[in-house]
């Protein structure tokens, strides 16, 4: 069984491959990388705002906008789920400020 993060994976490469007339999805991948990273700058604002607010469903619903514009950025940029997991997984078990750190190095 998928996720739903694998499931919206899937729509939004089924979007980017059958380009359906009216897709939100499309619209911003015929965007290109600016446009699209713009949104996803204006979602996570937005989430912050929401955040400030206290009000978790907000918190929620603005993270779920920003993962959303996320992951068509991702897409549009030829990446995928697998490799933000990868990406995790090499990180798990190392203390953030360290692996900070080590990209500076």
């Amino acid at each position: 069984m998928t996720d739903v993060f694998e499931r919206l994976e899937q729509v939004i490469r089924e979007r980017r491959r059958t380009r359906p007339e009216r897709s939100y999805v499309v619209r911003l991948l015929d965007g290109g990388a600016a446009a699209i990273g713009a949104k996803v700058t204006e979602e996570a604002a937005e989430l912050v705002e929401a955040a400030a607010s206290g009000d978790a469903a907000a918190v929620a619903h603005e993270a779920a906008d920003l993962f959303f514009h996320a992951m068509v950025l991702l897409a549009s940029a030829g990446g995928d789920l697998s490799a933000v997991r990868g990406e995790l997984e090499r990180r798990s078990g190392t203390s953030g400020l360290d692996e900070k750190e080590s990209r500076g190095r």
